[in-house]
């Protein structure tokens, strides 16, 4: 039997370690932290987007950036202080664009894939993660930005993916908490959300079922490839150790590209610090005014998801400031007004404010598969669809571990 280390136990992690368990293989996941999903996949904005799949390599967005540099509260916020990284990966993230919409459709087809796996993984499983799968409405109040989602409503057909231009008036039948006014919307009743850490959470539960070794509070400290497995060197308490696999599977987010110098790759994942905020609806008049319908402000670039009864979770913006993790009031400030503004019923006392950093590849595409060495595999670089795609990335990587595997229910290939 394979002996495979899962390094990172976020969501893109988990779902690897749980797809190769699947196979019959043995599996240990290393995670810094305490538990799983205590980073990217804690507090994100809870959707699982397919018709969110558009890259964001398009000359718009670079015009938008450049105006937006001196603006704090801005949706998109590029620091100016440069950095090597930072210069590489916008060169890297410009030289992408004529690939806009090939590399759109991609994201789209993968996410569809990612819906079977992880649906099918969740009811076996029996885990609760507050899924809502009333689909998601896009928000436009101009005509430019609706004609742009005009234009993406076609990438995404040419995926596969259905979403139907609404009006108005079908648009506060969909979200009847509505109350901005609109010049028109999409919706995709196929897409759903959820919480993502409730999800990752007992997905790894389910891992521990199935025999997966989590290995939590481990620093992973250097990884040396051999020609008979790879060593992972790894500190834990104070104590240094080394454990020998056949393969490693890298899936550390924003620290991937330092594992993988370790090992001669180029891994140009950049750090896109995002921010939420997750709203206590406290109060029955808070709940009856918070919408239940997942929704996409194109706009201000946020997105807005209900879970349960009483938390309402508000996330977007994306800042380009390295490993910068501070949440900062100039950021939240325009997540606590959206509420205001849009649902002016919800009380915003109670708000727990977060930030974390999105793995993001320069084409948006994530890297999945095998590195120089036959010993490392990646599956990383998920950008602001992690959630959305982990499934189908890690069914994609342990395929290629386990070609010969048959796959279960719930692990087909993807395509």
């Amino acid at each position: 039997m394979k002996h495979i280390a899962v390094i990172g136990g976020g969501v893109t992690g988990v779902t690897t370690a749980y797809a190769l368990a699947r196979c019959g293989v043995a599996v240990t996941l290393f995670e810094r932290h305490r538990y799983p999903a205590m980073e990217t996949s804690y507090a994100n904005g809870g959707q699982l987007s397919a018709s969110h799949a558009e890259v964001w390599n398009h000359w718009a967005t670079v015009k938008k950036g450049l105006g937006w540099m001196l603006t704090k509260d801005a949706p998109l916020l590029l620091h100016p202080a440069p950095t090597w990284h930072k210069v590489a990966w916008l060169a890297r993230f410009v030289a992408a664009i004529p690939r806009y919409r090939d590399n759109t459709v991609a994201l789209a087809r993968m996410a569809i894939a990612a819906r079977g796996h992880l649906f099918a993984w969740a009811g076996e499983e029996g885990i609760d993660f507050d899924l809502r799968r009333e689909g998601i409405l896009h928000l436009y109040r101009d005509k430019a930005g609706f004609d742009h989602g005009q234009d993406v409503s076609r990438l995404l057909a040419r995926a596969g993916l259905a979403r139907r231009a609404v009006t108005p008036a079908e648009m506060r039948a969909i979200e009847p908490a509505l109350t901005g006014t609109y010049y028109g919307g999409f919706h995709t009743d196929s897409d759903s959300s959820g919480d993502i850490h409730k999800f990752t959470a007992g997905l790894a539960d389910a891992c521990a079922r199935r025999g997966v070794r989590l290995l939590c509070e481990r620093d992973v400290l250097a990884l040396v490839p051999r020609e008979d497995g790879i060593d992972v060197d790894v500190a834990h308490g104070g104590e240094r150790a080394t454990q020998r696999f056949d393969a490693a599977v890298i899936c550390a987010g924003t620290a991937s590209r330092a594992l993988a110098r370790m090992v001669g790759d180029r891994i140009d994942v950049y750090p896109v610090k995002g921010y939420s905020i997750t709203v206590q609806l406290d109060d029955a008049a808070s709940r009856a005014a918070a919408p239940t319908v997942s929704l996409v402000d194109d706009a201000g670039k946020l997105v807005a998801s209900r879970f349960g009864a009483d938390r309402f979770r508000v996330a977007g913006t994306a800042e380009l400031a390295g490993f910068d993790r501070d949440i900062r009031a100039d950021r939240i400030r325009p997540l606590v007004e959206w509420v205001r503004n849009e649902f002016p019923g919800v009380r915003t006392e109670s708000v727990i404010p977060w930030a974390g950093l999105r793995p993001m590849m320069p084409d948006l595409l994530p890297r999945v598969g095998r590195g120089k060495s036959p010993r490392v595999f990646y599956n990383t670089g998920h950008g602001h669809l992690g959630w959305t795609l982990a499934a189908a990335t890690a069914v994609d990587v342990a395929r290629q571990i386990v070609p010969a595997a048959v796959p279960e229910r719930g692990a087909a290939a993807v395509g």
